[in-house]
């Protein structure tokens, strides 16, 4: 299968001197819900980012910054992460040839995205702090050392994350009503409107979808309306970011959009990935926020009926097993016989 820079290399800045670095990412499966769908009143879609190589939407972006970055001669990549850049940025530079540095917040990541880092041979450098630390510190290293920035503050990540877009209106033959996301350094909520934006532009679509974004309570200073949270905290890792890099083009996009921010607990984001588990797709607790706001919103009154709404699921339930295990019982161990199996089932 094709990967994203030939697929979409007219909307991608590819040169002849590009490497088509490819994990055959992209081509994620748009998943209809009915159970949410009627329990909500719309059309809902789940856009299953989680079946990228590896578990994330940010493949997407990574493929294009690593293979810009080998295209301009660098021999080491870095990074700061709560854990999917990690593992997304050490398997493109490990397939590229190239060294890896993912800066971490100290015991803040969850273990499934840090073997992957490890596996794939990055070099992990734990620090003592946040993840808005850590991003400051990568960004300080890449302007004085000759090692390139893969984080979305690149402008190649936000090329390649955009093309979740394209997928979704060439599967669904337009934009939806809404499409709605997990926020949390807000390069991907700016990713799809650049995408809509683009394809519209190029005929591919008549109307453009309102952007809905969704951050954790403890860590939303978008939906707040703050500059920042200085010590954000939730249980969805992925989102636990208090001073978004690209806020200011999230907040472009709602704005541009018709859009909203808004901020949901983690009661509700768990409660959220335990229905959308229902429907057979397993996602991490961060990619539940955008299915937790609409259940937030129909509450509320404020989610017409009738429209299409798509929620960007962004990854994969096996990188943080252990929120899923958290939340239920181990299993009794009974004899191996028939009556003892069938009496625990009573």
């Amino acid at each position: 299968m094709p990967g994203l820079l030939e697929r979409y290399r007219p909307y991608l800045p590819v040169t002849p001197q590009t490497p088509l670095l490819s994990l055959s990412e992209g081509s994620t499966p748009l998943i209809h819900a009915p159970r949410l769908s009627e329990h909500l009143g719309v059309e809902l879609h789940l856009k299953y980012e989680g079946l990228n190589p590896t578990g994330s939407f940010k493949d997407r972006g990574m493929v294009v910054a690593v293979a810009k970055a080998a295209e301009a001669g660098a021999d080491t990549v870095i990074c700061a992460s709560t854990g999917n850049t990690s593992a997304a940025a050490a398997a493109y530079a490990s397939r590229a040839g190239l060294r890896c540095i993912v800066l971490i917040p100290d015991g803040n990541i969850a273990l499934g995205k840090l073997a992957q880092a490890v596996a794939y041979g990055a070099q992990i450098v734990a620090v003592r702090g946040n993840f808005d630390e850590a991003l400051h510190l990568v960004r300080e290293i890449s302007e004085q050392r000759p090692i390139a920035l893969v984080n979305s503050v690149n402008p190649h990540r936000l090329q390649g994350q955009k093309t979740a877009a394209f997928e979704l209106v060439d599967e669904l033959g337009a934009a939806p009503d809404i499409l709605a996301l997990p926020v949390g350094n807000a390069g991907n909520i700016s990713a799809y409107w650049m995408g809509f934006r683009e394809y519209l532009s190029a005929g591919q679509m008549e109307t453009l979808p309102r952007m809905w974004g969704f951050q954790a309570s403890g860590a939303a200073p978008l939906a707040r309306g703050l500059d920042r949270v200085e010590q954000p905290e939730t249980l969805a890792t992925a989102i636990r970011i208090g001073a978004p890099a690209s806020a200011h083009l999230a907040r472009a996009a709602v704005q541009e959009s018709g859009g909203l921010f808004d901020h949901v607990s983690d009661d509700e984001i768990m409660a959220a990935y335990h229905l959308v588990a229902r429907e057979g797709v397993f996602c991490e607790p961060a990619s539940a926020a955008p299915v937790a706001g609409l259940l937030k919103l129909h509450a509320e009154g404020r989610l017409s009926p009738g429209q299409r709404v798509v929620a960007v699921l962004t990854g994969n339930g096996l990188k943080d097993p252990g929120s899923a295990m958290r939340a239920v019982q181990a299993p009794a161990a009974v004899d191996a016989t028939m009556n003892a199996v069938l009496a625990s089932l009573a």
